[in-house]
């Protein structure tokens, strides 16, 4: 069932294509340094961003459970908010359902893995990169694919970090409980010497303080937000989309959750533009 207003529902009806809201979607917070990112790169945009709190984290839960949800949220935004472009700003949901996204939607549709790990390969002076992520995205095997294709000579070294993204959604980013979990997740990238390291979760620039820490000053930390939304301006100008409406763009932000939290954790995440929030819960409601 899905609760929403009918100014919710019209508000994604624009008499003009172009002037479609770009969607955001992540298992919670995470996606809001991609939207922070999307607004300061494209000011004049519009923007639905979605929030699946009420079914995070989607790091441990299994792959076809994540396609799943993945699939409704998009079919929500493109179909339903008339989305014109699709931002999959969740690591994990990439991993298992991008492609599938891009061939279902009838929309264009951006993930995070691409131009995270070609911000990282730019950034890398030794060669030696390390990716952190889930359980679920690293598992998948996406990013060792994805630099196995692109840059076969460089050595890529990847580790799960099970636990950050809860430490997020708590608003627990500077803790001495995380700092000593990222020691320990973190030891054997520090053992293979790596002088990059790719945040592969949308959640863990939020922990950027910590990580730099605790891999030192020589290690260059790389997330994906502004790779992306790099991404999304040169979509929208290739594609001719972009936004003709003289009215001031609008900013929504829907939640699966507690809507109340989700407003007072997002505003002081990703700042004023997050004011309030609406509740949308989606059909396939997991346990």
């Amino acid at each position: 069932m899905r609760e929403a207003t009918s100014e919710t529902r019209a508000a994604g009806e624009a008499a003009n294509p172009t002037d479609g809201p770009i969607g955001i979607f992540d298992s919670g917070f995470g996606g809001l340094t991609v939207a922070r990112s999307i607004i300061d790169l494209l000011p004049g945009e519009s923007l639905v961003y979605f929030g699946d709190t009420g079914r995070y984290p989607y790091g441990p839960r299994p792959a076809e459970e994540v396609r799943s949800f993945a699939i409704e949220i998009g079919d929500y935004l493109a179909g339903e908010l008339g989305c014109k472009l699709v931002v999959v700003a969740c690591n994990t949901a990439a991993s298992v359902a991008l492609a599938e996204l891009e061939e279902r939607l009838g929309t264009p549709v951006v993930g995070v893995i691409e131009p995270g790990m070609r911000a990282a390969l730019k950034t890398s002076g030794s060669g030696r990169v390390g990716v952190i992520g889930t359980v679920g995205t690293i598992g998948s095997g996406a990013y060792q694919e994805l630099a196995a294709a692109v840059a076969p000579d460089l050595d890529v070294f990847c580790a799960a970090c099970p636990g950050f993204v809860e430490f997020v959604e708590r608003g627990e980013t500077d803790s001495e409980q995380v700092h000593v979990l990222a020691e320990r997740l973190l030891a054997p990238l520090k053992a293979e010497a790596v002088d990059t390291l790719l945040l592969g979760c949308t959640h863990y620039p939020f922990l950027a303080r910590t990580i730099g820490d605790v891999m030192g000053r020589d290690v260059t930390l790389v997330s994906s937000a502004d790779e992306t939304a790099f991404d999304v301006k040169a979509l929208i100008e290739r594609q001719g989309i972009a936004r003709t409406a003289q009215s001031l763009p609008s900013r929504r932000w829907l939640s699966s959750g507690d809507v109340e939290w989700f407003a007072s954790m997002g505003k002081r995440l990703l700042g004023p533009e997050l004011e309030r929030a609406e509740r949308v819960e989606l059909g396939a409601r997991g346990s």
